[in-house]
Protein backbone atom coordinates (compact mmCIF):
# COMPACT_ATOMS: atom_id res chain seq x y z
CA UNK A 1 0.00 0.00 0.00
CA UNK A 2 1.39 3.38 -1.13
CA UNK A 3 2.27 5.25 1.63
CA UNK A 4 0.66 9.55 2.37
CA UNK A 5 3.37 11.56 2.31
CA UNK A 6 1.75 15.21 1.24
CA UNK A 7 2.99 17.23 4.08
CA UNK A 8 -0.37 19.43 3.79
CA UNK A 9 -2.46 16.37 4.26
CA UNK A 10 -0.56 14.48 7.09
CA UNK A 11 -0.45 18.03 8.82
CA UNK A 12 -4.13 17.92 9.01
CA UNK A 13 -4.04 14.27 10.10
CA UNK A 14 -1.79 15.40 12.70
CA UNK A 15 -3.51 18.21 14.10
CA UNK A 16 -7.40 16.78 13.97
CA UNK A 17 -7.31 13.33 14.46
CA UNK A 18 -3.98 12.00 16.12
CA UNK A 19 -3.82 15.31 18.22
CA UNK A 20 -7.59 14.75 18.55
CA UNK A 21 -8.36 18.29 18.01
CA UNK A 22 -11.05 18.03 15.68
CA UNK A 23 -13.39 15.63 17.54
CA UNK A 24 -14.58 18.62 19.30
CA UNK A 25 -15.88 19.98 15.89
CA UNK A 26 -17.40 16.56 15.11
CA UNK A 27 -18.85 16.38 18.74
CA UNK A 28 -20.87 19.66 18.19
CA UNK A 29 -22.18 18.86 14.70
CA UNK A 30 -23.34 15.82 16.01
CA UNK A 31 -24.83 17.12 19.42
CA UNK A 32 -26.37 20.12 17.30
CA UNK A 33 -28.09 17.95 14.81
CA UNK A 34 -29.08 15.56 17.67
CA UNK A 35 -30.71 18.44 19.49
CA UNK A 36 -32.51 19.68 16.42
CA UNK A 37 -34.18 16.21 15.84
CA UNK A 38 -35.10 15.84 19.38
CA UNK A 39 -36.62 19.70 18.62
CA UNK A 40 -38.94 18.33 16.05
CA UNK A 41 -40.24 15.79 17.33
CA UNK A 42 -40.84 17.41 20.66
CA UNK A 43 -41.88 20.85 19.78
CA UNK A 44 -45.48 21.47 18.46
CA UNK A 45 -46.04 22.27 14.65
CA UNK A 46 -49.42 23.73 13.21
CA UNK A 47 -52.35 22.91 15.09
CA UNK A 48 -51.19 21.97 18.71
CA UNK A 49 -53.88 19.10 18.40
CA UNK A 50 -52.18 16.98 16.00
CA UNK A 51 -48.24 15.60 16.63
CA UNK A 52 -46.11 16.44 12.73
CA UNK A 53 -43.42 15.84 14.30
CA UNK A 54 -42.46 12.36 12.76
CA UNK A 55 -43.59 13.32 9.44
CA UNK A 56 -41.47 15.98 8.90
CA UNK A 57 -38.60 14.76 10.97
CA UNK A 58 -36.26 13.00 8.00
CA UNK A 59 -37.06 16.07 6.12
CA UNK A 60 -36.30 19.17 8.81
CA UNK A 61 -33.27 16.64 9.90
CA UNK A 62 -31.98 16.69 6.53
CA UNK A 63 -32.03 20.41 6.34
CA UNK A 64 -30.66 20.56 9.61
CA UNK A 65 -27.92 18.76 8.47
CA UNK A 66 -27.52 20.39 5.02
CA UNK A 67 -26.70 24.12 7.03
CA UNK A 68 -24.48 22.57 9.59
CA UNK A 69 -22.36 20.77 7.24
CA UNK A 70 -21.88 23.78 5.17
CA UNK A 71 -21.07 26.05 8.12
CA UNK A 72 -18.55 23.92 9.83
CA UNK A 73 -16.58 22.60 6.53
CA UNK A 74 -16.43 26.21 6.10
CA UNK A 75 -14.80 26.74 9.33
CA UNK A 76 -12.52 23.43 8.71
CA UNK A 77 -11.59 24.99 5.29
CA UNK A 78 -10.73 28.61 6.65
CA UNK A 79 -9.11 26.54 9.97
CA UNK A 80 -10.73 29.12 12.16
CA UNK A 81 -11.15 26.19 14.80
CA UNK A 82 -7.41 26.08 15.66
CA UNK A 83 -5.34 28.60 13.26
CA UNK A 84 -2.20 28.30 15.62
CA UNK A 85 -1.81 24.88 15.06
CA UNK A 86 -1.55 25.07 11.17
CA UNK A 87 1.20 26.41 9.06
CA UNK A 88 0.39 29.39 6.66
CA UNK A 89 -0.05 28.52 3.44
CA UNK A 90 2.70 30.75 2.66
CA UNK A 91 5.03 28.06 4.23
CA UNK A 92 4.22 25.40 2.04
CA UNK A 93 6.09 27.23 -0.98
CA UNK A 94 8.76 29.19 0.34
CA UNK A 95 10.31 26.77 3.26
CA UNK A 96 9.09 23.13 2.15
CA UNK A 97 9.57 23.99 -1.75
CA UNK A 98 6.36 22.32 -2.60
CA UNK A 99 4.29 22.41 -5.94
CA UNK A 100 1.18 23.95 -6.59
CA UNK A 101 -0.42 20.95 -7.59
CA UNK A 102 0.85 19.32 -4.17
CA UNK A 103 -0.52 21.39 -2.03
CA UNK A 104 -3.92 21.62 -3.63
CA UNK A 105 -4.31 17.58 -3.89
CA UNK A 106 -3.47 18.42 0.11
CA UNK A 107 -5.42 20.75 1.11
CA UNK A 108 -8.70 18.86 -0.96
CA UNK A 109 -8.13 15.90 0.12
CA UNK A 110 -8.11 17.02 3.85
CA UNK A 111 -11.64 18.83 3.24
CA UNK A 112 -13.05 15.30 1.59
CA UNK A 113 -11.62 13.75 4.52
CA UNK A 114 -13.67 15.86 6.63
CA UNK A 115 -16.49 15.85 5.04
CA UNK A 116 -16.70 12.02 5.17
CA UNK A 117 -16.53 11.80 8.68
CA UNK A 118 -19.69 14.49 9.23
CA UNK A 119 -21.64 12.18 6.64
CA UNK A 120 -20.71 9.52 8.58
CA UNK A 121 -21.77 11.06 12.11
CA UNK A 122 -24.91 11.87 9.86
CA UNK A 123 -25.77 8.34 8.19
CA UNK A 124 -27.42 6.79 12.16
CA UNK A 125 -28.92 10.25 12.60
CA UNK A 126 -30.39 10.76 9.40
CA UNK A 127 -31.46 6.75 8.64
CA UNK A 128 -33.01 6.72 12.13
CA UNK A 129 -35.37 10.15 11.40
CA UNK A 130 -35.52 8.07 7.79
CA UNK A 131 -36.83 4.75 9.54
CA UNK A 132 -39.41 6.77 11.35
CA UNK A 133 -40.80 8.55 8.73
CA UNK A 134 -40.34 5.29 6.11
CA UNK A 135 -38.31 7.36 3.83
CA UNK A 136 -36.91 4.98 0.71
CA UNK A 137 -33.69 3.82 0.95
CA UNK A 138 -32.80 5.82 -2.17
CA UNK A 139 -33.89 8.89 -0.67
CA UNK A 140 -31.79 8.88 2.49
CA UNK A 141 -28.92 7.99 0.24
CA UNK A 142 -29.61 10.47 -2.22
CA UNK A 143 -29.20 12.87 0.61
CA UNK A 144 -26.33 12.16 1.99
CA UNK A 145 -24.58 12.76 -1.71
CA UNK A 146 -26.43 15.90 -2.31
CA UNK A 147 -25.04 17.09 1.30
CA UNK A 148 -21.61 15.79 -0.01
CA UNK A 149 -22.07 17.90 -3.13
CA UNK A 150 -23.35 21.12 -2.10
CA UNK A 151 -20.55 21.35 1.80
CA UNK A 152 -17.88 20.55 -1.22
CA UNK A 153 -19.21 23.09 -3.40
CA UNK A 154 -19.44 25.92 -0.70
CA UNK A 155 -15.99 24.87 0.91
CA UNK A 156 -14.28 25.50 -2.26
CA UNK A 157 -14.71 29.26 -1.79
CA UNK A 158 -13.12 28.65 1.78
CA UNK A 159 -10.30 27.61 0.54
CA UNK A 160 -10.35 30.50 -1.95
CA UNK A 161 -10.22 32.81 1.40
CA UNK A 162 -7.59 30.66 2.74
CA UNK A 163 -5.49 31.01 -0.25
CA UNK A 164 -6.22 34.94 -1.01
CA UNK A 165 -5.85 36.26 2.59
CA UNK A 166 -3.37 33.69 3.70
CA UNK A 167 -2.44 36.32 6.85
CA UNK A 168 -5.48 38.08 7.29
CA UNK A 169 -8.17 35.82 9.42
CA UNK A 170 -10.71 38.49 10.11
CA UNK A 171 -10.75 39.04 6.46
CA UNK A 172 -11.72 35.21 5.75
CA UNK A 173 -13.91 35.22 8.20
CA UNK A 174 -16.22 38.16 6.97
CA UNK A 175 -15.87 36.19 3.82
CA UNK A 176 -17.06 33.34 3.97
CA UNK A 177 -20.31 34.18 6.10
CA UNK A 178 -21.29 36.91 4.12
CA UNK A 179 -20.80 34.62 0.98
CA UNK A 180 -22.60 31.69 2.47
CA UNK A 181 -25.56 34.45 3.18
CA UNK A 182 -25.85 35.65 0.55
CA UNK A 183 -25.45 32.55 -2.19
CA UNK A 184 -28.37 31.43 0.63
CA UNK A 185 -30.53 34.40 0.00
CA UNK A 186 -30.12 35.76 -3.57
CA UNK A 187 -30.58 32.30 -5.20
CA UNK A 188 -33.59 32.15 -3.38
CA UNK A 189 -34.70 35.47 -4.10
CA UNK A 190 -33.92 35.40 -7.66
CA UNK A 191 -35.11 31.90 -8.63
CA UNK A 192 -36.28 29.84 -5.62
CA UNK A 193 -35.12 26.07 -7.04
CA UNK A 194 -31.21 27.10 -7.14
CA UNK A 195 -31.47 27.74 -3.09
CA UNK A 196 -30.14 24.13 -1.66
CA UNK A 197 -32.89 24.27 0.68
CA UNK A 198 -35.55 24.82 -1.19
CA UNK A 199 -34.38 22.07 -3.98
CA UNK A 200 -33.45 19.94 -1.59
CA UNK A 201 -36.99 20.02 0.74
CA UNK A 202 -39.03 19.67 -3.07
CA UNK A 203 -36.56 16.87 -4.09
CA UNK A 204 -37.34 14.84 -0.71
CA UNK A 205 -41.14 15.91 -0.71
CA UNK A 206 -41.20 14.64 -4.52
CA UNK A 207 -43.01 18.03 -5.69
CA UNK A 208 -41.81 19.34 -9.06
CA UNK A 209 -40.40 23.11 -9.19
CA UNK A 210 -41.93 25.13 -11.74
CA UNK A 211 -38.65 25.73 -14.62
CA UNK A 212 -36.90 28.41 -15.31
CA UNK A 213 -38.37 30.36 -18.34
CA UNK A 214 -36.27 33.20 -20.68
CA UNK A 215 -37.52 34.57 -23.37
CA UNK A 216 -38.50 31.45 -25.29
CA UNK A 217 -36.14 29.16 -23.58
CA UNK A 218 -36.99 27.09 -20.62
CA UNK A 219 -35.52 24.69 -18.58
CA UNK A 220 -36.20 22.38 -15.78
CA UNK A 221 -35.33 22.87 -12.50
CA UNK A 222 -33.40 20.23 -11.19
CA UNK A 223 -31.21 20.86 -15.19
CA UNK A 224 -30.95 24.59 -13.52
CA UNK A 225 -29.98 23.80 -9.92
CA UNK A 226 -27.19 21.57 -10.68
CA UNK A 227 -25.82 23.28 -13.46
CA UNK A 228 -25.95 26.51 -11.12
CA UNK A 229 -24.01 24.32 -8.20
CA UNK A 230 -21.73 22.68 -10.60
CA UNK A 231 -20.44 26.23 -11.97
CA UNK A 232 -20.09 27.29 -8.88
CA UNK A 233 -17.55 23.87 -7.89
CA UNK A 234 -15.86 25.06 -10.54
CA UNK A 235 -15.07 28.70 -10.47
CA UNK A 236 -14.60 27.82 -6.87
CA UNK A 237 -11.56 25.38 -7.90
CA UNK A 238 -10.44 28.10 -10.60
CA UNK A 239 -10.45 31.35 -8.36
CA UNK A 240 -8.77 28.87 -5.29
CA UNK A 241 -5.63 27.81 -7.89
CA UNK A 242 -5.51 31.25 -9.32
CA UNK A 243 -4.87 33.05 -6.00
CA UNK A 244 -2.73 30.09 -4.52
CA UNK A 245 -0.86 30.42 -7.68
CA UNK A 246 -0.53 34.01 -7.09
CA UNK A 247 1.17 33.41 -3.60
CA UNK A 248 3.21 30.92 -4.92
CA UNK A 249 4.59 33.10 -7.33
CA UNK A 250 4.97 35.66 -4.23
CA UNK A 251 7.61 33.37 -2.81
CA UNK A 252 8.83 31.84 -5.50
Amino acid sequence: MRQITNPVFLEGIQVYFTEGRGFMVYFFYFIILALVQFLILVLPTGDPRFWMGPAYLFKLSSVAALLLLVYFSLRITNQEFLTSRFQLTKHWFSQQKMSLPRVIMGQISLLCLHLLVFLLLSFPLLGWAGAIEHAPVGAILSTLLLLFFYSLTYSMWGLFALALWDHREDSRRVFIRCLLVCLLLVSGLLYLPLNPVAFLLHHLEGLELSPLKLWQWQWDAPTVHYAFHFSLLVSGILFYGLALKRLKEGYS
